[in-house]
């Protein structure tokens, strides 16, 4: 009877125990470093964790054109040397957009952005509407050589490669020259976005030379099918001075400015919205927010 009574009485004494609280360190702790609670309120209305594309890296982005009512590069206030069937419309990604009716837009100054030691990664981020058009392609955006075919980087489109009526597959082609002149490219083999007149497709190059990386992007999805280019010197991407910018076209689709017998481009027929340009390869999940914002509006 005593082993019992003892039972007992340690019994009632570890519910007293429990019951003043004394025993509450045995509990599990859910917040052992004790941090802050969090305000939902603090994310109404964000994506991804930004309530804007322009939140994204700010201080990378090295050049911008929004068009907005303005064909000027943003940051640099820069303003076309040469344009040909070109207007702003409404129902861009953000505001509004710059559409292209076999057209282009050619500036001749040298952007410091883009000078040999100011770009050395890069990620290049705009959104289209384009058709495939089964005879030519279309250049959406060149860092032009003066006097040269071939740029520093051109944002190749393979939009002869499909009739028109082809919206579930468009092949893009982009490539860049390298340190030792020669040229890197990479291609969608398999995967792609869809296109057509009317949808707005997000796509993205991006490069790290100590990685040796250049791959693309289409609405979130890595696309590439050869990224990865080396990291042997006279591989690296180099951006060349001087350099002019081209949108929509390339010197043989501009008057008086062909450099070849090159006719496999055509200006654009398309629209174009939010170019941005950064000095970094930023990381995946910030290109996908870019993405997810501009499907937004934001």
């Amino acid at each position: 009877m005593k082993i019992f009574k003892t039972y007992i009485s340690g019994k009632l004494m570890l519910s007293a125990l429990i019951g003043l609280g004394l025993l509450s360190s045995c509990e599990k702790d859910g917040n052992p470093n004790n941090l802050p609670d969090v305000n939902p309120a603090d994310y109404e209305g964000k994506i991804d964790g930004y309530t804007s594309s322009d939140e994204i890296f700010p201080r990378n982005l090295v050049a911008y054109w929004s068009f907005d009512d303005t064909k000027n590069e943003v940051k640099s206030n820069t303003a076309p040397t040469q344009t040909a069937n070109d207007s702003f419309v409404d129902g861009g990604v953000r505001g509004k957009a710059i559409s292209l009716n076999g057209g282009y837009l050619y500036y001749a100054t040298q952007l410091n952005a883009f000078k040999t030691d100011s770009l050395k990664s890069f990620t290049i981020s705009q959104w289209v509407k384009i058709t495939n058009n089964g005879s030519k392609r279309t250049m959406i955006f060149q860092i032009a050589r003066p006097g040269i075919f071939n740029g520093s980087l051109d944002f190749r489109l393979n939009t002869q490669s499909f009739p028109a009526t082809t919206t579930n597959t468009l092949r893009m082609n982009p490539r860049f020259t390298s340190v030792s002149g020669g040229s890197q490219d990479n291609l969608n083999n398999t995967l792609s976005p869809t296109i057509g007149a009317d949808k707005w497709t997000h796509l993205v190059l991006k490069y790290e030379p100590t990685t040796g990386v250049f791959n693309m992007w289409a609405d979130g999805v890595n696309v590439g099918s050869f990224n990865n280019r080396g990291t042997t010197p006279g591989n690296l991407f180099r951006s060349y001075e001087p350099s002019e910018i081209i949108i929509g076209g390339n010197y043989n689709t501009i008057p008086g400015k062909t450099v070849s017998t090159d006719v496999s481009f055509a200006n654009m027929v398309g629209q174009i919205d939010e170019i941005r340009v950064y000095n970094r390869a930023l990381p995946d999940a910030h290109i996908r927010a870019l993405y997810n914002l501009g499907k937004a509006n934001k």
